[in-house]
């Protein structure tokens, strides 16, 4: 590498970004995400990191071989609501299947909240008569002037995007690219997807609903990712522009805007990609749970035997009420429980924290920006653990007063000290990503403790070590730069492509001839992906062949990996069959050899390694005990309030043992060492956290 390549992570409070220098060494820089111009709040943080390479912005652009790019645009304005003004057109007789969704609910008996609505509004939604079966054979000829009807009132309405989602155009695609004919010759400049081309898949609502969601989101990201690659090419960038992927990779910009659904949770999904690897640098195993906790979020990720775990059942909101993505995505669970969220009393007098957030504007009380309510942020100020004149490295100064009147006001309401008040917000702040937590591991046949932690996320230092204790496991990772996790996993993502296509069998009758010419198709599909990329020539390629299987009379399938590309006889398939009674096994720790297995949809995924980053340092640490560089009065439930020793971060050298408690201050983020437990600073600049109180300090 000749030039710098830079990482870019937006999120709801802060914009990180990670600039890895040609001599391998990576820069951090944070700024408070601007909304409105997302570009404002990157230069920003490129701000920051320029003037510590002693350099100008405009060089440090200049000089920049690769930028990658992630966003929570497209999950925010669907969340919010706030995407184009979309029709859906489905087949005569299908019109309610976004409005059916799954047809479930949390507490089916419970009827103090109305069923949700759909994605795209049934009034906006519209039948043309045609029919495909199950085989691809057309059953009733597409109606084109019905179509072209249709079109035309859409046209009038002022519609901005159009999704078409045909029953069976997996089988057979001929009445949807008609339709995309007839879109592109009435309604030109209109963006349109099409189920057939974005997601060939069996589920009649998965495939509408990412049909919708993808089609919707095309006019703002096209607009917004446009608008930024413009303001970086203006700012004097002229590399290559690549954006983060909810498949844990990084695609082409215009190939996003293509697809703009592969930009959802595509910022959290590279949280597990950096996991994977730091876990791989300390040589603590294959097993890691990530948990990143921003300002907003707090997301958490498996890594399974040195590979990330996907999944095509990730929701925008509530399972069964909200909408589901439809698409391959890396497993992140997300919660309302991050530095800005909100501690707030119910009507029953208990204290709450989140799901609300005070995001970047107005932010905490503690940031003097208007904030009025008690934060997850606040509440740290409050017991000591940050210092208000070197938060953010100094660059953005607390204001403590305000942090302690909203406190003081909660307090009072609660009839109990600041203090108390405080810790127990951070109490019920730890519940909920310990709930969270469970979900993704004991509910999928994970046991946390033969799992390593790695800890991400600005906030993530307040409270890591009595989450991980209170899991079982012994052991945390949380990287100097952890407040960038997202964006560091981007320095060591890949140039990632997903092609699937959908073909029914079982393995008692397995139509080899169907499936083979599927994976032919996925093979064609992802050489195809290759080929086309700017400089991937000779660059080193990994393919994956995945099918989705169950068995019989089961509703949900599970990721099995092929044991060979294609299949050629019994011995073949059973091998198959034998790799999903593994599966099987491992999550639900049951097998049943006696049922006949499915499978569904055939899936392929390619990697690209275009870069490499520098590999982890060869030598050991010598431990030493450091000096601390100041006290102050820090409050823990153990200890009460007490003077607490501060170490500098960026004073400490490979090797530093510290025994709580203790306050860890690195420039973007805190580390909180409890009482009773310790921490380690690596060779490889990270630090361990060991969360057993038994548990001896190593090196």
């Amino acid at each position: 590498m000749t030039g710098y390549r830079i990482s870019v992570d937006t999120g709801g409070t802060f914009t990180d970004i990670v600039v890895l220098d040609p001599q391998g060494s990576l820069h951090i820089g944070k700024a408070l995400t601007t909304p409105e111009r997302i570009f404002d709040g990157m230069a920003g943080a490129l701000g920051v990191v320029a003037e510590d390479l002693g350099i100008e912005l405009a060089r440090l652009l200049a000089a920049t071989d690769v930028l990658i790019y992630g966003t929570t645009r497209a999950t925010n304005a669907v969340v919010t609501k706030r995407t184009a003004k979309t029709a859906f057109i489905t087949t005569k007789g299908f019109k309610d299947t976004l409005t059916l969704k799954e047809g479930g609910k949390h507490g089916p008996h419970d009827y103090s909240y109305d069923y949700p609505d759909p994605y795209i509004p049934r009034r906006r939604s519209f039948e043309v008569t045609e029919r495909i079966g199950a085989e691809g054979e057309v059953v009733q000829p597409l109606n084109e002037a019905e179509a072209r009807q249709i079109l035309t009132t859409l046209k009038q309405r002022g519609f901005e995007a159009v999704a078409v989602s045909l029953l069976w155009s997996i089988a057979n695609p001929a009445h949807e690219l008609m339709i995309g004919k007839l879109i592109e010759e009435m309604l030109p400049g209109i963006p349109y997807t099409l189920s057939q081309q974005l997601v060939p898949i069996l589920r009649e609502y998965r495939r509408a609903s990412a049909t919708a969601i993808d089609a919707s989101l095309k006019p703002l990201m096209q607009k917004h990712l446009r608008e930024m690659a413009a303001d970086l090419r203006k700012a004097g960038f002229a590399g290559d522009l690549l954006v983060s992927t909810s498949v844990g990779g990084c695609q082409e910009v215009e190939e996003l805007i293509a697809r703009p659904i592969h930009t959802l949770k595509s910022g959290p999904a590279m949280a597990p990609v950096a996991g994977r690897a730091y876990a791989a640098v300390e040589k603590l195993g294959g097993n890691a749970i990530v948990c990143d906790t921003g300002g907003t979020t707090f997301d958490v990720g498996l890594v399974r035997d040195g590979s990330l775990v996907y999944t095509r059942d990730s929701w925008l909101g509530q399972r069964w009420l909200g909408d589901i993505i439809g698409t391959s995505t890396v497993d992140v669970r997300s919660i309302g429980a991050g530095g800005g969220s909100i501690a707030w009393l119910d009507a029953g007098g208990l204290l709450r924290v989140g799901p609300q957030s005070a995001g970047s504007v107005p932010g905490p009380a503690c940031y003097g920006r208007g904030g009025d309510q008690p934060t997850v942020t606040d509440a740290a100020l409050v017991l000591g653990y940050i210092d208000p004149d070197y938060f953010n490295g100094g660059r953005l100064k607390l204001d403590p007063e305000a942090a302690h009147r909203v406190m003081a006001r909660l307090a009072h309401q609660l009839g109990r000290t600041a203090d108390e008040t405080a810790a127990a917000i951070m109490v019920i702040a730890n519940e909920l990503m310990i709930k969270a937590i469970g979900e993704i591991t004991v509910n999928e046949g994970v046991n946390p403790r033969e799992s390593v932690v790695v800890a991400g996320g600005g906030a993530a230092g307040f409270n890591i070590m009595p989450i991980a204790r209170e899991l079982g496991c012994a052991t945390v990772i949380l990287p100097r730069l952890a407040s960038a996790l997202s964006a560091c996993g981007m320095q060591y993502s890949d140039i990632v492509f997903e092609a699937t296509r959908s073909r029914f069998t079982d393995d008692r009758g397995f139509d080899m001839a169907g499936v083979n010419r599927a994976l032919e198709e996925i093979e064609a599909e992802l050489l195809s992906f290759r080929q086309g990329l700017k400089g991937a020539e000779g660059a080193e390629a990994r393919v994956e062949w995945l099918v989705e299987a169950r068995y019989r009379a089961q509703v949900w399938e599970l990721d099995t990996f092929l044991p060979k590309t294609h299949l050629q006889n019994a011995a073949d398939v059973a091998a198959l069959a034998e790799a999903f009674h593994q599966t099987h096994e491992r999550v639900y720790a049951v097998r049943d050899e006696g049922s006949p297995v499915e499978f569904v949809n055939w899936k392929g995924r390619i990697a690209i390694r275009l870069f490499a980053p520098p590999p982890p340092p060869d030598f050991s640490a010598r431990s030493y005990r450091p000096e601390a560089d100041t006290k102050r009065p820090c409050f823990f439930t153990e200890t009460g309030r007490a003077q607490t020793p501060v170490y500098r971060g960026q004073m400490l050298k490979p090797g530093a043992q510290i025994a709580g408690p203790a306050i860890i201050e690195e420039p973007t983020t805190t580390i909180v060492v409890y009482p009773g437990l310790s921490a380690t600073l690596s060779a490889a600049g990270n630090y361990i956290l060991h969360c057993v109180p038994s548990q001896p300090m190593a090196a």
